[in-house]
């Protein structure tokens, strides 16, 4: 009797234990996310604040005055995607990343498709003129949204390898972004929402990717498929390393 009662505690013992151990991983896991989460949050606080006041219309005017309105170029529909083929490039070259590379394309699509349905929702339901009076569809800005979405996925992969890479897409971001106010495209609220919304969802798809772990290529991590677009063609890039 004495040994079954000793027996029995120990496995309630061993159960409270290990559901403490959950219970406090869970709670750090979460601490860790309201830390990260604690940027974009300002990014998309600040937004909202300085959104159609006296001081974005002034800081707009100035930029205005400084560039000319005539000011534009293209460059900025290419620099938001630029972390996407850093990510793939340093992939070929060897560069160690925390993920297998169909889990960073899956993490991309996610974070992409997530930012540009609530980007899309959001211009076209707060409605908001551009500085430059083409559309109503300002507020935030898409090409913002997605530079630092890119930005952030490349970050998560390579923080931790590559700290130089990592950083990197975010000056490719911040250009994209810059480009923006400087075309009378976007106000600077459009752009720090975009921004926040960018990095807030891609910090959320990382934290809880363990909901979505599917890879059939985890055994051949030397093996690389890249979507390839060029002169109006559409591919893909195979490539194996030895």
């Amino acid at each position: 009797m004495l040994r079954c009662t000793i027996l029995l505690w120990a496995v309630l013992f061993n159960v409270v234990y290990a559901n403490a151990q959950r219970d406090s991983t869970f709670i750090k896991s979460e601490k860790k996310l309201i830390q990260q989460c604690s940027l974009p949050a300002a990014l998309i606080l600040s937004g909202i604040l300085i959104s159609d006041s006296q001081f974005e219309k002034d800081f707009q005017q100035d930029v205005n005055d400084r560039v000319g309105d005539d000011f534009n170029t293209s460059i900025d529909d290419y620099t938001r995607y630029v972390p996407i083929a850093q990510m793939y490039i340093a992939d070929v070259a060897g560069i160690a990343s925390k993920n297998h590379w169909f889990d960073q394309t899956k993490n991309m699509a996610i974070s992409l498709l997530l930012t540009d349905l609530l980007t899309k929702g959001l211009k076209r339901g707060i409605y908001k003129e551009r500085p430059n009076g083409f559309n109503a569809e300002s507020f935030p800005s898409g090409h913002t949204s997605h530079a630092f979405t890119t930005a952030s996925v490349l970050y998560e992969e390579f923080k931790d390898t590559s700290p130089l890479l990592a950083y990197s897409g975010y000056g490719f971001a911040t250009a994209t972004g810059s480009l923006r106010v400087l075309k009378n495209k976007h106000w600077v609220s459009d752009v720090l929402l975009g921004a926040g919304i960018g990095v807030m969802i891609t910090k959320l798809v990382y934290h809880f990717d363990y909901l979505f772990q599917w890879n059939p290529f985890k055994e051949s991590r030397h093996t690389v498929l890249l979507p390839n677009y060029t002169e109006g063609v559409a591919g893909v890039y195979f490539s194996v390393r030895f």
